[in-house]
């Protein structure tokens, strides 16, 4: 697979959004570009105009750490920008044949693994690989996320169901930022493994089938989870502010651990116990009929087309 494509893009989106005199440089005349021009970007890199050019082009291959350092130096890139660049530049690489060819293998929740999120019964907790398939879930995850699990077109996918399901645009209070996060997750894998059949299945299904996932991606934004604020409009207890802990694995798995947990003596807290005892009561199996917000509950708020902040 030839990555050309995603380079240029990657690349002028970045420059577009910087300009001169974030770059300390003068800006004469009429400009014809949003951002910085080749040139400039050239000479902020320490480069050639004609190998910055090479560069934007999509040609990566055999790039130095320096010229790479340079080029995220001159194009302001943070950190998680800065690791997809060099993932680009691996990719761009000759892939062994054996890797192309090996079909994709689905890494497996170790039983370990499995008994500690089921040993947390008080907090929602996943287990995540770098498609935003949930693999594993204990009581309360399930509970919490009981839409996506009720959708059977979801998947237990994140992405599909914050694209796919209507439900999701009142879930996710902050439904822009947390779309957008998944589409910067889901392109940081793609920078990474360029050969994962089944995440370039997954790219092209939220492609077609939805305008928002398709204009998202084409902004070439990147994103890794780690630590965040979830805000959550649960259709049986109501808002709910939760933190959220992505811890990775550390194999070769590429799968992640996810925790909400709610700070002690907060609604959320009080929110998470009602959805606890719900689910204990009721069990996992009729997640999808749910008759409305529990008594002592905050009233679900209304339903926002396009929220984020």
């Amino acid at each position: 697979m030839d990555n050309r494509d995603t380079v240029t893009a990657f690349l002028r989106s970045r420059r577009d959004k910087i300009t001169p005199e974030q770059a300390g440089l003068p800006a004469y005349g009429l400009r014809r570009v949003p951002g910085l021009r080749r040139g400039e970007v050239a000479t902020l890199a320490g480069v050639s105009v004609e190998y910055y050019t090479r560069l934007e082009r999509g040609n990566l291959r055999g790039v130095s750490d320096s010229v790479l350092d340079a080029l995220a130096h001159a194009l302001r890139l943070d950190d998680t920008e800065r690791m997809y660049l060099y993932d680009l530049a691996r990719a761009a690489g000759p892939a062994p044949e054996a890797r192309v060819r090996q079909p994709a293998v689905r890494p497996a929740v170790r039983p370990s693994v499995a008994r500690i999120v089921e040993g947390m019964p008080e907090l929602p907790a996943f287990v995540m690989n770098n498609r935003l398939d949930t693999l594993a879930a204990n009581s309360l995850g399930r509970a919490l996320y009981s839409e996506m699990y009720a959708d059977p077109t979801c998947g237990a996918n994140v992405a599909r169901f914050a694209f796919f399901n209507p439900a999701a645009k009142r879930f996710y209070t902050n439904w822009e930022r947390m779309a957008r996060f998944a589409v910067g997750a889901l392109r940081i894998e793609a920078g990474k493994n360029p050969y994962d059949r089944e995440l370039s299945n997954l790219i092209g299904e939220l492609s077609t089938r939805s305008d928002a996932f398709r204009v998202m991606w084409g902004s070439h934004d990147v994103y890794v989870f780690s630590q965040s604020t979830k805000r959550l409009n649960h259709p049986l207890v109501g808002d709910l502010e939760l933190d959220q802990e992505t811890m990775a694995l550390p194999d070769e798995s590429g799968l992640s651990v996810v925790v909400y947990s709610a700070p002690p003596a907060t609604a959320a807290e009080d929110g998470l116990k009602l959805l606890a005892n719900w689910s204990a009561t009721t069990g996992p199996e009729i997640v999808g009929h749910m008759p409305g917000p529990m008594a002592g509950t905050a009233p679900a708020a209304p339903t926002q087309d396009a929220p984020g902040h």
